[in-house]
């Protein structure tokens, strides 16, 4: 008995339709993978109570952009690596410029004058007001605005006031607010795990690309 086999149509071609069908399968795969991880990273912030805003500066993209290609690379990252970073490794932040950092409580807002990072003198100008040091020996230290009032949202503001004819009378509601908190250093403990989210999806490539590799072979035209 004596067996034959033979190629029908172009050797040329079938080998370049399965490049293609390639080329698309790790395109593909990559894109799922970085999709994937940028998900899950989301996920890990939102989950860790560190707020959607953080977790939406996470941002994925495929390369070749608007092509496929057997080499096709995603990158992932974040516009706010410097906060990423700190919930990555954890760490201990210490003022650079005194013996205290001043941690804004809810009614100092959230930026001082011209829209800046809200900080002691930036808050002062921004309102008019003076703050007060008070000192506490076994808690943390205040820094406050006396004769202020809360608006609706619990932002402390000028109590200036209303006029009623030639004379200035005095609003009700005046009280000495804390606008600062006065600590040493501030801790923040590791919270995220960047690198084993990678890893992961890192690891899974190769299913992905199995997965989105054509269940039929390529046929080139006979």
């Amino acid at each position: 008995m004596r067996l034959e086999a033979a190629l029908t149509g172009s050797l040329k071609e079938a080998m370049a339709a399965e490049i293609k069908a390639a080329e698309r399968a790790v395109t593909s795969a990559v894109n799922a993978a970085a999709q994937g991880l940028k998900t899950e990273l989301r996920a890990q912030i939102t989950g860790a109570g560190l707020g959607q805003r953080l977790g939406n500066t996470w941002r994925s993209e495929t390369f070749p952009k608007g092509g496929t290609s057997i080499s096709a690379a995603g990158f992932v990252w974040s516009k706010a690596p410097g906060i990423v970073r700190i919930y990555e490794e954890g760490a201990t932040i210490r003022s650079t410029k005194g013996l205290f950092l001043a941690v804004p409580t809810p009614a100092a807002g959230r930026y001082g004058d011209g829209g800046k990072k809200i900080t002691p003198a930036g808050w002062e100008r921004r309102t008019g007001i003076r703050l007060r040091f008070i000192y506490r020996r076994s808690t943390p230290s205040l820094l406050v605005a006396d004769n202020a009032r809360l608006s609706k949202s619990g932002r402390a503001l000028p109590n200036l006031g209303r006029r009623q004819g030639a004379s200035f009378i005095r609003t009700t509601g005046r009280t000495t607010v804390p606008i600062f908190i006065l600590v040493p250093f501030v801790r923040f403990r590791k919270r995220l795990d960047v690198a084993g989210a990678a890893g992961k999806w890192i690891a899974a490539l190769p299913g992905l690309v199995s997965k989105h590799w054509p269940n039929e072979p390529a046929r080139s035209a006979r």
